[in-house]
């Protein structure tokens, strides 16, 4: 994506309009200026600060998953497998957003190119219907774990998890690209202002000049396809797992339970966080600025919780980056003292 800075001085949302008829090529924009949260004045260096240590928490907890996943042999079965794939959604999902948003906090006015805003808008919204997939595959995983654990083995096998994580991608891919494709085909003759703190599919719409109903329903309609189907399966998975636990004794029960509890804590907060933003937005008369924080922490939520959970959940995966980390530190001293030689 390319990131450009506009030269002056800072310029009002009137004035800005004007600017984009100064600056427009037949048929429409040449750019897009992100609006952001650079409107908050004093407070914008704080919330700077505060989402850039939560986008640096997200890349180390994410990378050490993806790392230690791969690199200690013990975390080779299924689970770990779709806890990788999701670690590596969750860390482009959220590069291809925050770093963005945070240029933003640090420049009066940014501003993205159209190819570029159409992309960012595609990957982020292609990446958060694949992370619901995995966790549907990962939902289906600990049904067979519970509830068919003598033939798991035999039935996960490793081209069924790369089937199951392919259908998780090509199940985002179908979910989003007719809308962007739309969105991309329709006209834009100004303002450019995005009132959002990325190229969002909603706020990019506002400055389309034409009749944007079809897209809105469309847009909607798989939207829920994307959140029943995924939501639905997962329910499904769980209604399926109580109804085996409920015949387990109690020590089988609390293995049962163990298996399953990092997935269940990151679906009840992913979804919990989705309910939220969707009722805030539609009950709550906010002003752009709250809507922007609202959707940013919503966004890095999960990608956020997700390694911790995983690692205070999982005794192995907690054992295994202990090892990593320790294994790092001499590492670390060796290099110090080479170089001081």
């Amino acid at each position: 994506m390319e990131l450009l800075m506009l030269e002056g001085a800072p310029v009002s949302l009137s004035q800005r309009s004007l600017l984009v008829n100064q600056t427009r090529e037949s048929g429409g924009p040449v750019f897009f200026i992100i609006q952001g949260l650079s409107s908050l004045g004093e407070k914008t260096m704080v919330l700077f600060v505060f989402f850039l240590l939560g986008y640096l928490v997200i890349l180390g907890g994410n990378s050490m998953i993806l790392f230690v996943t791969l690199s200690d042999s013990r975390l080779n079965s299924p689970m770990y497998f779709f806890l990788r794939n999701l670690s590596f959604v969750d860390l482009v999902y959220t590069t291809t957003t925050i770093p963005n948003m945070l240029a933003g906090f640090l420049m009066d006015r940014l501003t993205i190119s159209i190819p570029g805003c159409f992309l960012q808008m595609y990957c982020f919204h292609q990446l958060a219907v694949t992370g619901r997939a995995i966790l549907t595959v990962m939902a289906y995983d600990r049904y067979l774990a519970v509830c068919n654990p003598l033939r798991y083995a035999a039935i996960m096998t490793q081209s069924v998890r790369v089937l199951l994580v392919t259908g998780a991608w090509s199940f985002g891919l179908f979910c989003t690209l007719p809308s962007m494709v739309v969105a991309i085909l329709q006209p834009y003759c100004g303002p450019n202002v995005v009132r959002h703190g990325w190229c969002d599919l909603s706020s990019v719409r506002t400055l389309v000049c034409a009749d944007t109903s079809v897209d809105s329903v469309l847009s909607l309609s798989f939207a829920l396809v994307a959140l029943l189907i995924t939501g639905v399966l997962i329910l499904t998975s769980y209604f399926l797992i109580a109804a085996s636990v409920y015949r387990m004794g109690a020590a089988e029960r609390l293995k049962a339970f163990s298996t399953c509890a990092a997935h269940l804590t990151v679906v009840s907060i992913s979804y919990s966080a989705a309910s939220f933003v969707y009722i805030s937005y539609r009950v709550g008369n906010f002003s752009s600025e709250v809507r922007i924080i609202v959707s940013v922490l919503y966004s890095a939520l999960t990608p956020f919780l997700n390694p911790m959970i995983y690692s205070l959940r999982n005794k192995e995966l907690r054992v295994a980056i202990r090892k990593t980390l320790a294994g790092i530190r001499p590492a670390a001293v060796s290099t110090v003292k080479a170089v001081s030689t």
